[in-house]
């Protein structure tokens, strides 16, 4: 039996890479709002309760920025690694780069996953403090 083949282009792999970049920029937006909310509750309750909660999702936000950080960072080394294999007239990356760059495209559902329910957590924290 024959084994099929399947060709990785380039300009694929960039534009899931842009995709990518732009869902970790809009997460960053979103931790900067959450930030800020986070302040306002600092004002407005003392409990020691709540304020370990507040502390929880401070560090939990600061945690998942440095993630952001790491993740975008990645993106733009498989980017440079791409462009550095990318000859004229050749389209198809090798196998050890792609490879990779399923091996992220995991890496990144983790991490959405990883994001909604912190996010969920979250808003279920605001609705019971605000």
């Amino acid at each position: 039996m024959e084994k099929i083949k399947e060709i990785v282009y380039n300009e694929n792999l960039h534009f899931e890479h842009e995709n990518w970049k732009s869902e970790l920029a809009f997460w960053e937006d979103e931790l900067k709002s959450f930030t800020n909310r986070l302040s306002e509750l600092v004002t407005r309750w003392t409990t020691d309760e709540v304020l370990k909660e507040l502390d929880h999702f401070q560090n939990e936000f600061v945690l998942h920025g440095a993630v952001i950080d790491d993740l975008e960072e990645a993106i733009e080394e498989h980017e440079a690694s791409i462009a550095g294999h990318s000859l004229p007239g050749k389209e198809s990356l090798d196998v050890v780069l792609a490879k990779k760059h399923d091996e992220f495209r995991l890496k990144m559902e983790k991490q959405r996953q990883i994001y909604a329910d912190l996010k969920k957590d979250f808003f279920r924290f605001l609705s019971k403090y605000m």
